[in-house]
């Protein structure tokens, strides 16, 4: 038995599928109950929603450690490009930016990802501009550096001003609307000297990030915090499906991605729309995933 077989098998949820494809369209349709909603392919989900929408109304799958994709069993989160994860539905990157010689080089830990900050950019940029009705929410953290806040920003409008990245993102420390922020990446400011909107503010955010929850934990910890989201409606709610205990993030991914996507598609959350970001490592490896986050999110 593989990897993947042995895992599944130490951990089966009964499923309950809601999620079933129009033949060759490229449109999916979600049944909650007798309801029916038609919606667009994962490179535009967010365009036939209105423009006054709230980003913390939406159920968004994200990637955690974004770039990690080179470095070993013990490093390596993603599986494919952000270009692709973008294609693929993923709204929320979570980017962790090394400081050296004046510039960003995309890390997790000590090992570099063969991927500079302008390389993500360059995707996003790309993406936004052929769907112009999506957004990004992009997570900004230091990672494997130690330079000042100070530093960390002066570098960062390095991006803004001299390579001319500041038309691309929305800057302001407020949550804007899904209209305003259309065509831009939002700034999650992991880092006291950015500008944005601050990651993880207890006044706007409530996030789930318990990445040294085993499996069998950690399940509990995600399906808690789905329940949370959709009972009390309100904070920008964060999940993260990824963990790091005890096996490399491949395995874990492989055990947790298949039960939350049964608890998505089962009948407790049929209906429930809000449920916030989700960041998931090697989300396009578990087929169905991505869609059954997106099944959360409100009709157009």
């Amino acid at each position: 038995m593989d990897r993947r077989g042995f895992l599944r098998g130490a951990a089966v949820l009964p499923a309950a599928g809601m999620l079933a494809y129009a033949g060759g369209s490229g449109v999916a349709t979600a049944r909650s109950g007798t309801r029916t909603r038609t919606r667009q392919a994962p490179q535009d989900w967010m365009k036939p929603l209105a423009a006054s929408t709230a980003l913390r109304s939406l159920t968004i799958p994200g990637s955690h450690d974004s770039g990690a994709r080179h470095g070993g069993a013990w490093v390596e989160c993603q599986d494919t490009s952000i270009a692709d994860q973008l294609a693929a539905g993923i709204r929320f990157l979570d980017v962790r930016c090394r400081a050296i010689d004046g510039v960003f080089a995309i890390h997790h830990g000590a090992f570099f990802q063969q991927l500079m900050f302008g390389d993500v950019l360059i995707a996003c940029r790309d993406f936004l501009a052929a769907h112009p009705g999506e957004t990004v929410l992009m997570r900004v953290k230091q990672e494997y550096s130690t330079v000042s806040d100070e530093e960390f920003r002066r570098i960062f409008d390095v991006y803004l001003d001299q390579k001319g990245w500041r038309s691309l993102f929305r800057l302001a420390d407020t949550l804007p609307t899904l209209g305003e922020a259309r065509g831009k990446v939002v700034l999650l400011a992991d880092n006291g000297g950015l500008p944005g909107v601050r990651w993880a503010d207890s006044g706007i955010f409530d996030v789930q990030d318990d990445y040294q929850a085993e499996p069998f934990a950690k399940y509990r910890r995600i399906t808690e915090q789905f329940r949370e989201a959709a009972a009390h409606p309100g904070p920008f709610y964060v999940n993260f499906v990824s963990t790091a205990a005890g096996l490399p993030p491949e395995w874990n991914a492989d055990r947790l991605n298949p039960q939350v996507k049964d608890f998505l598609n089962g009948s407790e959350m049929a209906g429930r729309t809000g449920l916030g970001i989700v960041p998931m490592d090697f989300p396009q490896g578990e087929p169905g995933l991505i869609e059954a986050v997106l099944a959360h999110n409100p009709a157009s």
